[in-house]
């Protein structure tokens, strides 16, 4: 391989040996000028031919470099093998590309590809039987053109993709699409949309059993805990060897009566709206509240409570839901707190968000068991069930409720060392009872009543 090296040795060279001719022809100078002219028009040729290959259009001709020798073939072959490895890299990604296709083309749902400007770049098969798409009409359309629904509008330029946006099919009422966006390269856009028809047709069917069977199940599960009750309230003169299974049977109807409960309010939150007009209600209030009723349930443990919270403070929503969340947070950790052990009920504004806190020393919770405590029926400990009297259904509550009032749960533990459940709610629930009335003063002050600004 030549280097530059080389080639100015090979010119110096060759003006030495030009240099003895010009010497014996008595004119070195001219020669040497001959020699140079000679050099630089090579060059020049060879620079020539270099951009008239790479003015060529290559998509459609792919020519291969000139030959040369010398420092210029050695360029002339580092192009080819740099064209030959970039065709190989070519060829490798277009094969991938046409993979993807095909596999794609084969999905059941729509894959659909979004340009930077929100305009159509490739769709899959299923996208012109999902979505109505036709090629290569709708080819660089807008897709909010093509899609023209409100909602989708919304769910698409607000870049907010965490959760999947669910909706009838365009032109198609009968059909439930779900659809999910993800962001990737210069701001282009990946769209799965899967038909969910049958899916939400099941989870309607068994709404309606859950709420329908907890309905029946109330009166006979009533009926038997009454006599029940009758019967333990005269036991004189029953035989002892009964006695005990009918303290059982009672305790089950109990629990039982709980889980049908919880079954009909967990059917009423996922069916019934949450209404317009919502409670103004004290935080400070609420919690001391709760704090009171929890320490007369679990009395014999003697728990210490504290309550960290202003007294200003005031949540929107509804009261009932809320203290049926709250309650039920601060009921588990009494259940799995120690007796003797410290309880804190904490509600503040943190970066973000307005977060109220349950937090126990308990007996905590191993990592592996946190991502599903919140479904329905799920526990940590199968025995726990006996010890504890719970349904499995509180916390798939707390979720639901707070989902309602646009708050989520986030859960940190660690064993023996107890546990924070912490309710993320928008600041925008929160009311500061200081600002409020000094709003109120202000309206006042200006001749307008509270009723007329209303």
């Amino acid at each position: 391989m030549h280097t530059w090296r080389t080639e100015l040795k090979r010119l110096l060279v060759l003006l030495a040996s030009t240099g003895l001719v010009g010497y014996l022809l008595g004119d070195i100078v001219f020669i040497w000028f001959l020699t140079l002219a000679a050099y630089v028009a090579l060059n020049i040729f060879q620079l020539r031919r270099l951009y008239r290959w790479l003015t060529r259009d290559h998509r459609s001709n792919r020519s291969d470099p000139p030959e040369s020798f010398g420092l210029w073939g050695d360029i002339f072959d580092g192009i080819y093998r740099l064209q030959k490895q970039e065709r190989k890299a070519s060829e490798y990604l277009e094969n991938i590309v046409n993979k993807a296709q095909e596999s794609s083309a084969a999905l059941e749902m729509a894959v659909i590809m979004i340009d930077k400007k929100d305009n159509l770049d490739w769709w899959n098969r299923a996208s012109e039987d999902l979505l109505g798409l036709k090629y290569p009409g709708d080819k660089s359309q807008s897709i909010t053109n093509l899609i023209r629904d409100p909602r989708f509008a919304e769910y698409f330029t607000s870049e907010n993709y965490d959760q999947p946006l669910q909706m009838n099919a365009p032109g198609d009422s009968t059909r439930i699409l779900e659809f999910q966006i993800a962001l990737f390269g210069e701001h282009e856009r990946l769209m799965i949309v899967r038909d969910i028809t049958q899916l939400h047709r099941l989870e309607l069917m068994r709404k309606d059993f859950v709420g329908n069977v907890s309905h029946e199940l109330g009166t006979p599960i009533t009926v038997i805990k009454g006599y029940l009750e009758a019967i333990l309230d005269n036991m004189e003169g029953m035989d002892v060897k009964w006695q005990k299974p009918m303290q059982q049977m009672h305790q089950q109807s109990i629990r039982m009566e709980n889980i049908v409960k919880d079954l009909l309010l967990l059917s009423s939150l996922e069916t019934k709206t949450i209404a317009k007009q919502q409670d103004e209600v004290s935080l400070h209030r609420l919690l001391s509240e709760i704090k009171n009723d929890t320490l007369h349930v679990f009395e014999k443990k003697q728990h210490d409570f504290i309550v960290d919270c202003r007294q200003d403070l005031q949540i929107r929503g509804d009261r009932g839901e809320l203290y049926s969340a709250f309650s039920n947070l601060a009921s588990n950790a009494a259940k799995y707190t120690a007796a003797r052990g410290t309880l804190i009920f904490k509600a503040g504004f943190s970066e973000n968000s307005f977060d109220i806190e349950f937090i126990d020393n308990g007996i905590g919770i191993e990592d592996q068991h946190l991502p599903r405590l919140t479904e329905r029926f799920y526990r940590v400990d199968v025995s726990r069930s006996s010890e504890t009297g719970g349904t499995g259904l509180g916390l798939a509550i707390v979720k639901h409720i707070l989902a309602r009032h646009d708050a989520e749960l986030i859960v940190h533990s660690a064993v023996g060392q107890g546990s924070r459940f912490i309710c993320k709610f928008p600041p925008s629930r929160i009311i500061e009872a200081g600002a409020k009335e000094v709003t109120e003063s202000t309206l006042t002050e200006n001749g307008m009543s509270k009723t007329e600004v209303l």
